[in-house]
């Protein structure tokens, strides 16, 4: 592993490529978004994931999310990752689907945990819906426990926050 620009920069043999992962800016709203939009099974909400709505998760977690950039500086892969202070959360985690089963999943994760470890955070939770076979395998293969024992509940503060599923 090297860094470049104090950025994670790793090879990829078998397509002859260096990824590099790196904090997630502002900037990177609109590739994001777009990556989101070719995730099959994905669910995007309407507010907390606008542009208004990212931007207030990066000012509220300014260190912790994440993108994996291509050699053509393509985003193929990223992670909404923040913490309360307690526990720290991760979201949208995705990959290029031409990106997958290469390493950049867990080289992301790695450095989300790492962010939130220079926080002083804990422990880390996720949702994986049900349906999402290919995320469920993943965490599965990187030893995540799936919690049996809780029951997740959320209520909804604002009915305009509505979710998107991609195909």
């Amino acid at each position: 592993m090297i860094t470049k620009n104090n950025y994670k920069v790793f090879h990829i043999e078998s397509i002859y490529e260096d990824i590099v992962i790196r904090p997630m800016e502002y900037s990177d709203y609109d590739n994001v978004y777009k990556l989101w939009g070719t995730i099959h099974g994905f669910r995007i909400r309407s507010i907390d994931d606008s542009r208004e709505g990212i931007y207030r998760f990066l000012d509220r977690n300014p260190n912790t999310s994440i993108v994996a950039v291509n050699s053509k500086n393509v985003i193929i892969g990223a992670i909404l990752c923040g913490h309360d202070g307690r526990t720290g959360c991760l979201y949208h985690v995705c990959v290029r689907e031409d990106y997958r089963k290469m390493g950049i999943g867990n080289e992301m994760t790695s450095s989300c945990i790492k962010a939130l470890k220079n926080e002083k955070i804990n422990k880390i939770s996720l949702i994986a819906f049900k349906e999402n076979e290919v995320g469920n395998c993943f965490w599965k293969g990187e030893k995540w426990c799936k919690r049996d024992e809780v029951n997740y509940y959320d209520f909804s503060l604002n009915d305009e926050n509505v979710s998107k599923y991609i195909d």
